[in-house]
């Protein structure tokens, strides 16, 4: 049986070219399309696809509203298309804090180096999130912003936002899509290892997933975080000020040089590769451009064997949701050096791709539900 999408956009040649491009997987099937979102909230409660790929900008009704309308009414997994650009990331990113699962670039030259590249691109994106279960943002709402964060697998939105208490930066941001019926929150050990630094791998589903955890540590954190995103060079610096200002410890873009700090997160710049050098006090981020012939920039692979030669045993390493298997071969070096790796849960991902290839590898430790990835990550330190 057709997965069944509903293509949304105001421009009728975009309709038109992602509707081809769809219609020519034999398990995909563009069953109407959209011009405003207005028009995408009726279809979606009337036809009930299994897919929606939303434009941004549009007439009558925008994306982002469109996105809300949707979730709250009839939640369903949706692709957003944005331009790369400064403003395209900060939309996109709304959009996903509303309860869209994934993006891709609007211009298909930027999504890939050819045409059918692109084209397969596109129909992954449809068919990966096609196979997760989206909630509506009224199932689940903390009563009280001091209310205990529910200790379920995470649905890829940013649900647990509006239960955590208000960080000292405090986000405008709506609540989002909360997940069903809680269950009873595992009981956490700690290791007895030490460590000098984390470090978290992600790729699709992945912003929702980092805010997720990274909004539930302490302004006092023990250690330096450097974070992998997959993600445009446009957008990470967008996504790094965001996390920033939603966050109790600091978020930055990485810069070459910046010196390894504890209690800061550093995000890897879009479009190329970041590495450490030195230990301790002397050590600090290399951003370089890395090899053309490595698919991602920034590569989860290339940070972590950068990281297992230079603090061997004395990493945690956490790969989270994302297509692929990214990681896995920068995870078995750290492995070997002694160092500890966690994977993100099936149930709780977007994209059970490089979690499920660590896990597959036999190198991850734990497999974790994406909230109590921070709760776990804490108990190594108390």
């Amino acid at each position: 049986m057709s997965i069944k999408v509903l293509v949304v956009d105001d421009s009728s040649f975009f309709r038109r070219r992602v509707s081809e491009i769809i219609n020519q997987d034999p398990l995909l099937e563009v069953i109407d399309t959209a011009k405003n979102g207005k028009e995408a909230v009726e279809m979606t409660q009337r036809l009930r696809p299994d897919v929606i790929t939303m434009d941004i900008e549009m007439p009558v009704l925008d994306g982002i509203s469109a996105v809300r309308e949707i979730m709250a009414a009839t939640p369903t997994p949706i692709l957003m298309f944005s331009s790369l650009t400064h403003q395209g990331a900060t939309a996109t990113l709304e959009a996903l804090e509303a309860g869209a699962l994934d993006f891709l670039p609007k211009k298909f030259e930027d999504i890939a180096r050819d045409k059918d590249e692109a084209t397969k691109t596109l129909q992954q994106r449809v068919k990966a999130i096609a196979r997760r279960r989206v909630f509506s943002p009224r199932t689940s709402i903390a009563k009280s912003p001091s209310a205990q964060t529910p200790t379920t697998p995470a649905r890829p939105a940013l649900e647990r936002a509006s239960t955590r208490p208000a960080p000292a930066r405090a986000s405008t941001t709506p609540a989002s899509p909360a997940k069903p019926a809680p269950t009873a929150a595992p009981h956490f050990k700690r290791s007895g290892k030490s460590y000098d630094i984390v470090t978290i791998g992600t790729s699709t589903g992945g912003p929702v997933a980092l805010q997720t955890v990274l909004t539930a540590l302490p302004a006092n954190f023990p250690l330096p975080i450097l974070l992998i995103q997959h993600m445009p060079a446009t957008f990470t610096a967008a996504f790094a000020a965001r996390l920033n200002s939603l966050c109790k410890i600091k978020v930055k873009e990485a810069q070459d040089g910046d010196p390894i700090v504890k209690g800061q997160a550093y995000l890897a710049p879009g479009g190329k590769q970041m590495l450490v050098e030195g230990r301790g006090a002397s050590a600090r981020i290399r951003i370089v451009e890395g090899n053309d012939k490595v698919n991602y920039k920034p590569c989860v692979d290339i940070t972590f064997a950068s990281l297992a030669k230079l603090y061997q045993s004395k990493v945690l390493a956490i790969v989270l949701t994302g297509m692929g298997a990214d990681g896995r071969d920068g995870g078995r070096m750290l492995k070997n050096m002694g160092a500890t790796i966690w994977a993100q849960d099936e149930k709780s991902c977007v994209v059970y791709g490089m979690p499920q290839a660590v896990a597959k590898e036999g190198i991850a430790s734990e497999s974790l539900p994406l909230d109590r990835v921070a709760a776990r990550i804490m108990t190594e330190f108390t």
